[in-house]
């Protein structure tokens, strides 16, 4: 079981969202204990001189058929500091029938040595594995301004009218500059709405999210998403301190075993070595 919860966690560490099926932006958010990672610019974009401290806090509720619900709730306690370096950290309180004692699972991502680190207080270990450097976050901007990747695919296949028919319709909208949570962000709305008969449906669904990105921390300080297919997801970054974090919040700590070896999900391999404690 502890093996099985270490490799979610690192899993889900690159995603911010679990995509509905299909495609689409609809599905529960996967955020929490490192689940979160995507959306403090891990695999998107990296920020510096932006240092910060927060609890991300994650809240979903699926309605049943026979009008019961399922509610969950996940903290995550996240730093970043001034190198655009990231650490999560979440409690893993397992069943009461397991005898085991709460634990925590810690995710480092350091950019600056190209390492991320996820580690598991209750072994004491530290999985090493190699961690690709993300464009700055004004380059990742410009990537994704339209025009910059080109007009588009070319060559077989589906017909553009086609293709556009099948796709469901996403409408768009920017929201008026606001006080979120403490800090002034921008937001957006989207609406996707996918056909009658699309998915095997019978009428046509609509899934809603607005998100709201500080503009000075450049992560979401706020996310409400609305999905008839999973219920409603609502995560909200709270307490955020705007000063740098601890440094040695970023350094495997001493008394860990450092296992190098993997990219992540699996198995580690490899031999182990003590780690180097805080520098």
């Amino acid at each position: 079981m502890k093996k099985s919860v270490l490799c979610m966690v690192v899993m889900a560490a690159s995603a911010l969202m679990a995509q509905g099926p299909r495609g689409g932006f609809g599905g529960p958010m996967a955020m929490g204990g490192g689940r979160g990672m995507g959306m403090f610019g891990g695999p998107h974009a990296l920020v510096t001189g932006a240092p910060y401290s927060a609890v991300e806090v994650v809240q979903t509720q699926e309605r049943l058929a026979d009008g019961n619900s399922i509610t969950n709730q996940h903290s995550t306690n996240v730093y970043r500091d001034s190198s655009g370096r990231i650490r999560t950290e979440e409690t893993i309180t397992p069943q009461a029938a397991s005898g085991k004692q709460p634990y925590t699972i810690v995710t480092i991502l350091d950019y600056v040595a190209g390492y991320r680190y996820v580690l598991d207080s209750s072994t004491m270990t530290a999985y090493q594995s190699p961690l690709r450097v993300p464009p700055s976050s004004a380059a990742a901007t410009e990537r994704r301004t339209p025009g910059a990747q080109g007009m588009g695919r070319r060559g077989g296949g589906a017909s553009p009218d086609a293709a556009a028919a099948n796709r469901p319709q996403v409408v768009s909208s920017t929201l008026t500059p606001q006080v979120v949570n403490g800090v002034m962000a921008n937001g957006t709305q989207h609406t996707e709405t996918i056909a009658a008969g699309r998915i095997g449906n019978s009428q046509a669904i609509q899934i809603s999210r607005t998100t709201w990105v500080s503009s000075e921390l450049k992560v979401p300080v706020q996310i409400k998403s609305t999905d008839p297919r999973f219920g409603t997801t609502d995560m909200e970054l709270t307490n955020i301190v705007q000063a740098e974090p601890n440094a040695t919040l970023f350094v495997v700590p001493a008394g860990y075993t450092v296992k190098a070896g993997g990219r992540g999900p699996g198995p580690m391999r490899g031999g182990g070595r003590r780690g180097p404690g805080p520098q």
